[in-house]
């Protein structure tokens, strides 16, 4: 992890990399709620269904009742530009940091809402 990632920042890729991992998933994403209470989830993709893992992370922490969230990684093969925050900008607001890493944890970018 970069030195510049914080240890809550650098929580939320493990978290990612272990909700990816476990299922073998696209993606794997956490967020961290305004009350430091933290969310993963990974892809889901089935027949009907399309949820990319930022989505279920955010939708497990509406269901739980937050009133914000404050910051968001997603573990993805994909390169920073293709990573889509619209839902943490809908629900977290603008200028919120979403880190981007690969499989293995390393930080490739930190996108901002």
């Amino acid at each position: 992890m970069p030195a510049d990632l914080s240890a809550e920042d650098a929580k939320l890729v493990t978290l990612a990399r272990a909700a990816r991992a476990r299922t073998r998933a696209t993606e794997g994403a956490a967020v961290r709620d305004s009350d430091g209470r933290t969310y993963a989830a990974c892809t889901v993709q089935l027949d009907t269904v399309l949820l990319s893992a930022l989505q279920l992370a955010v939708a497990m922490a509406v269901s739980s009742g937050v009133k914000g969230i404050e910051a968001a990684a997603l573990v993805t093969d994909a390169g920073p530009e293709a990573v889509d925050v619209e839902v943490v900008r809908y629900f977290g607001g603008a200028a919120l940091p979403v880190v981007v890493a690969d499989g293995n944890g390393e930080v490739r970018d930190v996108v901002h809402t």
